[in-house]
């Protein structure tokens, strides 16, 4: 199994890069995205990698962090979705926005992407619902930071929440009228309160 490839970044195409490392030469089929955080040819990057292997065929996929890798295995495991509607689904829908969709149930979203229908769509929903994490998503709350010398836990977990709604685009009155829509919150941490507010927007 290669967990990663540490190296010189040789060459890009529309969906693949060529990683030279101890004189090897590795090329990895990543979604678009990945090429947007890329360097340019020469730099030195770091892909985390799968592995698929086939009777007849070896392909390595390639992501940015373990996040991700995690997030294109769950989508594997859907029945009728295998490494390329994985990668489909990845060019269509960013891993945030992604996450968001399948949380908040919006299968025609992930429809849209190319070779994935409307039952495949729900299926990803209905199968990965309660299994994706938001950790390393712009819904982590580790990336939010909020006073708290005038708030009680709950009510910074609430703005935290709110924060990484509003990340993602929707207004903060969006927001706010999601996250009233949970009803009882006590008890719940943030993660659990992103969660429940994207099933309402």
């Amino acid at each position: 199994m290669i967990a990663f490839i540490n190296g010189r970044l040789e060459d890009i195409t529309s969906h693949t890069v060529t990683i030279e490392s101890n004189g090897i030469g590795y090329e990895i089929l990543v979604p678009e995205y990945v090429l947007r955080g890329l360097g340019s040819i020469g730099s030195e990057v770091k892909i985390i990698t799968y592995l698929d292997v086939k009777e007849d065929d070896m392909k390595l996929y390639g992501f940015l962090s373990k996040q991700e890798k995690t997030l294109f295995k769950q989508l594997i495991t859907v029945s009728g979705i295998g490494p390329k509607g994985a990668m489909n689904i990845l060019d269509e829908l960013s891993p945030d926005n992604l996450v968001a969709a399948i949380i908040s149930g919006d299968s025609k979203a992930i429809a849209k992407a190319s070779g994935i229908g409307p039952k495949t769509a729900q299926k990803v929903v209905i199968e990965l619902r309660d299994k994706v994490s938001l950790e390393g998503t712009i819904f982590d709350q580790s990336g939010y930071e909020v006073d708290m010398s005038n708030a009680d836990e709950s009510s910074n977990d609430m703005s935290i929440a709110a924060q990484a709604l509003v990340s993602l685009g929707y207004s903060n009155s969006e927001a706010l009228k999601a996250i009233r829509k949970i009803g009882d919150v006590s008890g719940m941490n943030t993660n659990e309160l992103i969660k429940e507010a994207l099933k309402h927007l």
